[in-house]
């Protein structure tokens, strides 16, 4: 029995990693437990283990006595001059208390109590090993399912991807090996619990830090990421060297670098966006490859109306409004998207009408005679301006108003003339 024992201290310190000195002092923990209750009430009991042989013993410390009146705090002189030959009455002497069969017994009480207190050391190790790989990717194996939770094996620990951090789009399989974002540990009542997303946006951007070389170097800053998980995600990037293009940077050659992250993200959409400190160049980029006709910005409100043409509106809203929602989510500001509004285009009648209403508003000319006019071909007062008497009296309904028209005509260019002239000094 005693070396099965120390064969399971071996293997706990081989599969756990746990040393092999603290298994031993929470064994030896555990067997002080065992020994008050097959030893009874002894003074300053502890234990020993063999680390060569495995062997128990129990050891108290008893006060040598000429008389004996506790034996479990006593010892006679006589007793203790076997143990040490020049003890006194009044001296400690630890005395072997070990009662016949304890280390069979021990070692089954310790093998129990062992589980309970590797697993208080496996937990510790857990929560030293990981509290600071917080934002870190880690690569587990599926192992099982907790309702709609994933349980991941990641070598010598498991760790936990709850349904609100899974991809709805995704579906694992047991024994699939998938990549996953330390999202956080946390002290639970039943010790640390490493939990995984892959739904976090932050994700994305820990793919990109590995992936895009400008990034992990502080060349390239991630402004900003906003994100649909399965769907769509935006990334703002910005250069701090403008000899690189960020944009390019994140794509690499031939797209190479943003094929490698969509391909990890299960072909979720990837926009890279080029970010602006100008909310109004920001906003445009952010909604692109919409063509956007024009731009409102409240900063009061941090709030920016989108004008574009009827033909972009579905595209720069997106599906059920994702393109809108994310470019919102992206800039923290309050995007609006609305058609423009186009002006009808003018018809002939319409023009007609115009201009007759402009001859009219000159005083000395009725509609009936600005009616004549435009129908006879003037359709400006400068046409007016350069007519002469004869021009209209060849018009047979004013011909005998010609004179007073070229002086309506001729009055209302002095008066203009004059505006002009007094607007000026």
């Amino acid at each position: 029995m005693n070396a099965d024992f120390l064969a399971v201290l071996e293997y706990w310190e081989k599969e756990k990693g746990i040393s092999k000195d603290v298994l031993m002092a929470a064994v030896k923990e555990a067997l002080l437990s065992a020994a008050k209750k097959a030893v009874g009430p002894a003074r300053e009991l502890r234990c020993e283990i063999d680390s060569k042989n495995g062997d128990i013993k129990a050891f108290a410390k008893l006060i040598v006595a000429e008389k004996v009146e506790s034996k479990h705090d006593q010892i006679s002189r006589f007793d203790a001059r076997r143990i040490k030959s020049d003890a006194q009455v009044g001296e400690e002497v630890e005395v072997e208390v070990t009662p016949t069969g304890f280390g069979r017994v021990a070692a089954q009480f310790a093998k129990q109590a062992l589980l309970q207190q590797v697993r208080r050391a496996e937990k510790d190790l857990i929560f030293a090993e990981f509290k600071d790989r917080v934002g870190d990717i880690v690569s587990g194996v599926v192992r099982r399912f907790e309702r709609s939770d994933v349980v991941l094996d990641l070598g010598r620990y498991e760790a936990l991807m709850p349904n609100r951090e899974r991809v709805p789009t995704e579906e694992y399989q047991p024994g699939e090996r998938i990549r996953c974002y330390v999202r956080a540990v946390e002290q639970t009542l039943r010790g640390p619990e490493i939990i995984l997303s892959r739904a976090a946006p932050d994700f994305v951007i820990k793919l990109f830090q590995l992936e895009v070389s400008e990034i992990n170097d502080g060349t390239v800053e991630i402004k900003g990421v906003a994100r649909e998980p399965g769907f769509r995600t935006k990334l703002a990037v910005h250069s701090r060297d403008p000899r690189v293009d960020p944009v390019g940077a994140c794509v690499g050659l031939r797209g190479g670098r943003v094929k490698n992250i969509v391909r990890e993200l299960n072909n979720e959409k990837v926009d890279i966006i080029r970010w602006d400190p100008d909310i109004r160049t920001f906003v445009i980029n952010a909604l692109a490859p919409a063509q956007i006709k024009n731009c409102e910005v409240n900063e009061e409100h941090k709030r920016v109306k989108i004008f574009v043409a009827e033909d972009q509106l579905s595209l720069a809203i997106g599906k059920r409004g994702q393109n809108a929602r994310l470019t919102a989510k992206l800039t923290g500001w309050q995007v609006d998207i609305e058609p423009a509004v186009v002006a009808a285009p003018v018809g002939f009648d319409e023009k007609v009408a115009q201009v007759i209403q402009t001859f009219t508003s000159i005083p000395g000319i009725t509609p009936e005679q600005a009616a004549v006019l435009v129908n006879s071909g003037f359709h400006s007062v400068d046409d007016l301006a350069q007519a002469e008497a004869s021009d209209l009296t060849g018009i047979p309904q004013i011909a005998d108003q010609a004179e007073s028209i070229i002086t309506a005509i001729q009055t209302e260019i002095a008066r203009r003339a004059e505006t002009i002239g007094g607007a000026g000094k």
